[in-house]
């Protein structure tokens, strides 16, 4: 399956992480790329060297422009 990644903002449910740009656990980022794939969003936050996946219920919101997303 051909994810299609968008560059985003993510925000979190309370009770959830990500790992931020520093490396520090954070419930929002400004700017990520995010892929959507059955329940789970994939988050990888530029710096933080690694893609997390997470339940989409831990997701409270995702802000990305539609002309910004791009097939991977």
């Amino acid at each position: 399956m051909t994810l299609t990644w968008r560059t985003a903002s993510v925000e979190l449910v309370e009770g959830y992480l990500l790992t931020g740009q520093d490396g520090a656990p954070t419930t929002r980022v400004g700017q990520a790329r995010v892929a959507f794939e059955g329940g789970f969003a994939h988050v990888e936050v530029p710096g933080s060297g690694r893609v997390e996946v997470l339940s989409a219920p831990a997701i409270r919101l995702v802000t990305y422009r539609s002309e910004d997303s791009c097939a991977v």
